[in-house]
Parts: C-alpha cells; sequence; structure tokens
C-alpha cells in the first residue's frame, strides 16, 4: 500500500472516559482508505517552540471494512502536541493526514489461534484486528487480555462483551492494576493474565500493544514456553 494524504472531515466526537476520546472521520478526498487492521496514519501538528511541525501517528482503531471512514482513539496529554490538536477538533472540522503506514497489523498465520494484550489505549490497532478477523468467521480462537489503570478508565467493554456472546470462540478479560472499591473483575498486571492462562504457544500468534515494559515481560514469559510467531508495537501518547 502506498503512502498517500487524505483530507477527512470530523464526524463524530465521542468521550469514552476522562482522558480518552473516540474520533470518527468521513474521508473526502481520496474517498477510500485502503489499510491492514493495526496500521496508523499520521498528522503533521504545529508544536510550540519549533519552527516546523512534527509528525504523531495514531494508530486506526476501525477495521478496513468499514468503507470511507476511520476511527482514531486516544488519550489526552497536557502539553502534547498530537493529542492536543485532535482534542481541538469538532464535527465538521476538516482534517488531512497520511497514510496508512506501519508493519504491526494482522498476519496471516494459518489456524494459529490469537492472543492480543494491550495496555491502555494500545488497544486501538488491537481492536481493529479482532474485529476484522471475527467478521471474517473464524474457527481459531482470540482472546484479549486488557489492561487499565482503575474503573473511570474502563471503555468499549460493552462492545466487547457483546461480541463475546455472539463469537464463542472470543473471549477477553480486563484486569485493573489499582481498582477502587467496588470492583469484583480480575486485578492485577495483564503481565500475569498471561503467565497464569497461557499453558502453551504451539498454535499461538501472539500481539502485543502498549507500554515498554509490558511488552518485554510478555514477550518474555511466551518465549520462555517455546517459540510462536510475537507482533509487538511500543506505544506512546503525545
Amino acid at each position: 500500500m502506498s503512502i498517500q494524504t487524505y483530507t477527512a472531515s470530523v464526524n463524530r466526537v465521542r468521550d469514552l472516559t476522562h482522558d480518552v476520546r473516540e474520533l470518527e472521520m468521513v474521508l473526502v478526498e481520496p474517498k477510500v482508505l485502503s489499510f491492514k487492521p493495526g496500521q496508523f496514519i499520521s498528522f503533521e501538528v504545529p508544536k510550540e517552540g519549533l519552527p516546523a511541525p512534527v509528525v504523531r501517528p495514531y494508530s486506526i482503531v476501525s477495521p478496513p471494512a468499514q468503507q470511507g471512514r476511520v476511527a482514531l482513539v486516544f488519550n489526552l496529554v497536557v502539553g502534547g502536541p498530537g493529542s492536543t490538536y485532535l482534542y481541538g477538533l469538532r464535527v465538521g472540522d476538516r482534517a488531512t493526514f497520511k497514510g496508512p503506514a506501519g508493519s504491526f497489523y494482522l498476519k496471516d498465520d494459518g489456524t494459529r489461534d490469537l492472543l492480543c494484550v494491550a495496555t491502555g489505549t494500545g488497544i486501538a490497532p488491537i481492536r481493529s484486528m479482532i474485529l476484522t478477523q471475527l467478521e471474517r468467521g473464524t474457527s481459531q480462537a482470540v482472546t484479549l487480555f486488557w489492561g487499565l489503570r482503575s474503573q473511570r478508565d474502563l471503555y468499549y467493554q460493552e462492545e466487547f462483551q457483546s461480541l463475546a456472546g455472539q463469537h464463542p470462540r472470543f473471549s477477553f478479560v480486563t484486569t485493573l492494576s489499582k481498582p477502587e472499591a467496588g470492583w469484583t473483575g480480575v486485578t492485577g498486571r495483564v503481565t500475569a493474565l498471561v503467565q497464569d492462562r497461557i499453558t502453551s504457544v504451539r498454535n499461538l500468534a501472539a500481539y502485543l500493544c502498549g507500554n515498554g515494559g509490558m511488552i518485554r515481560e510478555v514477550t518474555t514469559l511466551l518465549q520462555a514456553q517455546g517459540l510462536c510467531p510475537i507482533y509487538r508495537e511500543k506505544w506512546y501518547d503525545g
């Protein structure tokens, strides 16, 4: 896929949590963006003190099947040029970006089951992959382990629950590292889920997206059990 410049119009702005926003854009020119689930687009945004714009990449959270539109999910980072720009966009505004790009995307690993591990908004490319895989009517198991901080950081939970009800081969677990009182779900770091629940990698392909510490630890845990494809993307906000 060649990298192109696209113009899009903001179609929907949705606050998912206190500091996470979903932005949906309708393509204006060209009208179709062909990408692989997991890839990203890039914006050139101004940064105070610098004479030229800086480039900020954002993974596409929507699946490629949603022709003509693209959605992003991102954190608000105080002083971050990328999130400041995206948080300033309103419905009807136009934005220009380049893409698609990135080598972290859903591969064809034959009949291997998929393990997806994410922290924070690292869920963005993972969600695009999961939706695409389930749309294919796959017979492969798809497992998502997602690590967040506390209850106020939860989003997409009802959607994943609905998907699990529709697709018996899909399951997900969200774990909170610092839950507040009243949480009855799983607690602890997402790496503990991998350590406790993944007992074999013989028929597995893993996709990891989030902070560098998680990626290193999960990679070590999986490699200790044997060889399997492990695809990784370190995540940052800004």
